[in-house]
Order: structure tokens, then sequence, then C-alpha cells
């Protein structure tokens, strides 16, 4: 009998899984709901178009909650975690990206919005979430030098109106990362729809407040067919049904790996808008875009 050890048979390399492919679906929905949400807010007002697409959100939400999982109370601090949550990750932060939005262009607002991973890998560290390393510094140098070419490369012929949507741009970013760090600290016992579910319930009554005063002055006869229909979209596919598939399937193929494909949701969104509303970027926000994604790579290494 021979006492030769049997060969070393290499590991496959991992496959491109259905989950993978459930997750780019999810970043071509995000990534293009910029142009969607901007064209539907040509004729509806943004504050009136954020209330109705977040009470169909958010009702569509909690149906899927109870449809799949039933009624469970929470415990008291975890729930009042979550309405802390819902207020800073929906409310705030949908005044932010809605009105950032109707203030400047849908490309540089998805330039903007790729720096959110890297505020997430920093307030993780900050909070004691995430270890704080050499490639997570780096890449917060390359985020902020980055941003800034982004903000700056329209030049003297930005107004003031654009200046304040990308300061509400960046604030949206900057609660996304609290929200995204903050569920995180929840209890590993509550699934990732409940905590997106009751975050985005608790969070919706602000939301609609905020636009009723625009709803009370709506007249639908100046409302086009193709605003309601961006409406309806917007608030069940990339809020509901790809806010489930993604906290699903992210389970499946970890955080790491869903975070780089996160990364390609500014690029599909710049490029829809360079194709359908003819907003093409400047080279400089281009590299200042790319210096962005850069340090979202830097900060995905161990």
């Amino acid at each position: 009998m021979s006492t030769s050890a049997a060969p070393v048979v290499p590991a496959p390399a991992r496959a491109f899984s259905a989950s993978d492919l459930a997750i780019v679906g999810v970043v071509i929905v995000w990534g293009t709901n910029y142009t969607v949400v901007k064209e539907a807010m040509a004729t509806l007002p943004p504050l009136a178009f954020m209330s109705l697409r977040f009470t169909i959100a958010a009702l569509a939400m909690g149906a899927l909650l109870l449809g799949i999982e039933g009624w469970k109370p929470l415990p008291r601090p975890v729930f009042l975690k979550l309405l802390g949550l819902g207020l800073v990750g929906n409310t705030v932060y949908q005044l932010c990206f809605i009105v950032g939005l109707a203030n400047t262009s849908v490309a540089n607002s998805g330039m903007l919005t790729a720096v959110t991973p890297v505020l997430v890998a920093a307030l993780g560290a900050l909070l004691g979430v995430e270890r704080l390393t050499r490639p997570l510094v780096m890449a917060l140098a390359l985020g902020v030098v980055g941003m800034l070419l982004v903000l700056g490369g329209r030049g003297a012929s930005q107004s003031g109106a654009s200046w304040f949507g990308d300061a509400l741009i960046v604030g949206a970013s900057v609660c996304w990362a609290l929200y995204t760090v903050g569920i995180r600290t929840v209890s590993p016992d509550v699934s990732a729809l409940r905590i997106t579910a009751i975050s985005m319930v608790t969070g919706a009554p602000g939301v609609v407040l905020a636009g009723v005063p625009e709803l009370m002055r709506l007249d639908p006869s100046h409302i086009t067919a193709g605003a309601w229909v961006g409406l309806v979209y917007s608030a069940l596919v990339p809020l509901v049904l790809a806010y489930f598939i993604w906290g699903r399937t992210v389970q499946k193929v970890g955080s790491s790996r869903a975070g780089l494909y996160n990364t390609g949701i500014p690029v599909v969104a710049a490029l829809t808008a360079w194709a359908v509303r003819g907003e093409r970027p400047t080279l400089l926000q281009v590299i200042g875009a790319g210096l962005v994604l850069c340090g979202v790579l830097l900060s995905r290494r161990k």
C-alpha cells in the first residue's frame, strides 16, 4: 500500500451565484431610481412626492412583514432603538435626499452618495463597531478629496441652489451611514426584514407630515401620468422589493461582498442620467468619483 499523501486539490473559486445576480439587480434598481425620482418631480412637487411615496412604501413594507413573519412584540429597548433609527435613517434621510435631489443633478447626487460606505466604516470605527485601520484612514482621505472634486467640478456655473442640494445629499449620506451602523447594534434575534419594516413605519409619520402642506396645494390635473407611474414604481420597487431582496441576499453573500457591488450604484446613476437627461459629468467630477470608489474599495481591505 502506498504511503504517499493524496494530492491537494485547490478549492474552487467562488462562483457567481443567484444571490450575486440578485444584488446586481438591486444595484441597477437603486442606481436608475435617481433618474426616475428626478423625472417624476418635474411635475410632482418634491415634498408631496416624498410624502406619497413613503406612505405607499411603509404600508407595503408593513404588509410584507405581517405576511412573512407575522406580528411579534419587541422588547421596549429594541423598539426605542428602531424608533430612533427610523427617524434618522428614514425621516431625516428622506427629507435630505428628496429635497437635495430636487436642487442638484442626478449625476452629482449619485457621485456624492458613493462616499457612504466610507462614512459607514468611519462611524463604525468611531463607535467601536469596527476597528480603525490604516486602509480605512487612507480610504477616508481619498473619499474626502474625491467628494470635494465632485462638489467643485461644476465650478462657477454651479448655482446657490445646487450647492444647497449637494449639501443635503451629503447630509443624506451621513444619515444613511448612521442608520447602517446603528442596525448593527440591534439584537441578532431581530430579522433584517423586521428591522427595515419597523424603522420604515416609525419613520413614516415625519416624512408624511412634512409633505402635507404641498399635498394640500396639489392640483392632480397638472401631474403627468409618467410622474404617477414613477411615484408608485419608486415606492414599491426600490424602497420595498429591493430592500427585501438586499436584506435576504446580504445574509448569504456577506456584507463585504455586497458592499463591493454597492459601489456600482453611483456609476449606474451617472450613466442613466447621462443617457436620459443629458447630464454629462465633468472630468474633475469623474476623477473625484473615481477617488471615492477607490476609497470604498480600500476601506474593504482587511
